[in-house]
């Protein structure tokens, strides 16, 4: 299995400060900034790319899932909302919401939800997250 990289470079304090962050791969290059992770300042934050990966991880989980099961879907569509908050040593990651919406032929809500909570479950990103709350809602479109 391949290796990921990733990049980040950050100059000066953390208020006053700015950085860029690029995928190696060279798919994103963008900056990111106090304001950007902790107000409504523009750019993007880590925060904002750790919802980006476990979004994709679980559509791809869940559409393998469906189609193991014989029910290829022929869309899943999932947000990740992900929480940062103040905690009693600084701040963290609180929650992760993973909101799925799917189109699946032959498949009703009850056995698309159980083909979603095991897709939770088993995403390697979840995996990779499992010290936070992940909360899920799937329905079917």
């Amino acid at each position: 299995m391949p290796t990921r990289k990733a990049d980040a470079e950050w100059e000066a304090s953390l208020a006053d400060g700015k950085g860029m962050m690029r995928f190696g791969s060279g798919a994103f290059e963008g900056a990111y900034s106090f304001r950007s992770r902790f107000e409504e300042g523009t750019g993007t934050n880590p925060e904002e790319l750790i919802a980006a990966a476990h979004a994709g991880c679980f559509s791809m989980a869940l559409a393998d899932r469906l189609s193991e099961a014989g029910h290829v879907p022929d869309r899943v569509h999932t947000t990740a909302e992900v929480h940062l908050g103040q905690v009693s040593d600084g701040f963290a990651i609180t929650r992760i919401d993973l909101h799925a919406e799917g189109i699946v032929p032959g498949v009703d809500q009850a056995t698309f939800v159980e083909h979603a909570e095991k897709a939770k479950a088993g995403c390697p990103v979840s995996r990779a997250l499992a010290a936070v709350e992940i909360t899920l809602d799937a329905k079917l479109v």
